[in-house]
This record gives structure tokens, C-alpha cells and sequence, in this order.
């Protein structure tokens, strides 16, 4: 029987904020904010680690578990959006949006080998959310940093799809115990 407090995980329609996106603009190219949106789009604290983490938590639950397969598979398409937005946005400050990202001087190719993939239960929730909450973190701390309204406008505004994430697999952990 289901539970009245707590409904179905098929209830979950919700993925992304209904807020409008502002433009994907900018006050004008900035080396070193190119540099901080590149880390959003390929390092291993970025949308391409929560997008293949998300596809690969999708694949492995479709057969045992595909309400929460289903939710994997929603939150990669938000996913894919913030991606798409941050590689205009380094473009537009005058980097090349390639899946790499500065490291120590140089810029270093996103790996599969970012994401940890636990492959069960609490421990694979754990690891989704982890990953929602250093992404806000991270969105967080390059909104107060850099002064380009524009980017900060978009930063805000991918934080609000975050968060609805974040309440999401806080959900699904409380429903796996």
C-alpha cells in the first residue's frame, strides 16, 4: 500500500524551475571567467560528470527500478541544458568549450574516471546528491565572484534547477531508508 505522507516517486514531474533563462550573453570576453565556466562544463566537479554519472545510474536501474531510472534519465536532460548554456557562456568569453578544463596551467580533458558509480541502494542516492551539492557549491561561490551580470544571471539560474535536484534524491534517499 502507498504511503499518503510520502507518494510515489512516479509523482516526481518536476525537474527544472519553471523561471524563464535569461540570454546567454556577456559584458564582454573575460579570460578568467572563461576559465571558471569552463570547470562547469569539463572538469570533474562539472554538468558532464552529473550528465554520464545520471545516464549510467539510469542504465543500471532501468530493469529493477525504472521510476528511478525514469528520474535519472529526467535530471540528465536538465543536465544537458546547463551544459549546453555554460559552453555558449565560455564561448562567449573567448574559450574554446571543449570537455577539458584548466588544471595546474594547462587544461585537462574530462575522464569518466571523475565520477565514482556506486551501483546500489543508498550508496548510489549518496553519491547523486554529493554531486547536486558541491555542483550548487561551486555555481554558488563563481556567482559571488564574478561581476558580469549576465553570467551571474545564468549561474542563478542553473542553481534553481539544482536545488529542485537536490530535493529530489533527498526524497529518494529517505525512501530507500
Amino acid at each position: 500500500m502507498q504511503d499518503p505522507v510520502e507518494p510515489s516517486m512516479s509523482l516526481i514531474t518536476v525537474f527544472s524551475s519553471d523561471k524563464p533563462w535569461p540570454p546567454i550573453r556577456v559584458e564582454r570576453q573575460n579570460p578568467c571567467y572563461a576559465k571558471e565556466i569552463l570547470s562547469d562544463i569539463g572538469a570533474c566537479n562539472s554538468e558532464m560528470s552529473a550528465i554520464s554519472l545520471y545516464l549510467y545510474n539510469n542504465a543500471i536501474l532501468t530493469d529493477s527500478d525504472p521510476e528511478y531510472a525514469r528520474i535519472f534519465q529526467k535530471i540528465a536532460i536538465v543536465e544537458m541544458h546547463h551544459f549546453n548554456v555554460f559552453s555558449h557562456l565560455a564561448f562567449l568569453l573567448g574559450a574554446d568549450p571543449r570537455l577539458w578544463a584548466p588544471d595546474n596551467g594547462s587544461l585537462r580533458y574530462w575522464s569518466p574516471s571523475c565520477n565514482n558509480y556506486p551501483t546500489a541502494g543508498k550508496a548510489l542516492w549518496e553519491n547523486a546528491l554529493a554531486g547536486e551539492e558541491a555542483a550548487i557549491s561551486k555555481y554558488c561561490c563563481q556567482a559571488r565572484q564574478i561581476d558580469d551580470a549576465y553570467v551571474t544571471d545564468l549561474l542563478e539560474r542553473v542553481l534553481l534547477d539544482e536545488q529542485i535536484h537536490v530535493r529530489i534524491f533527498r526524497r529518494m534517499l529517505a525512501q530507500t531508508g
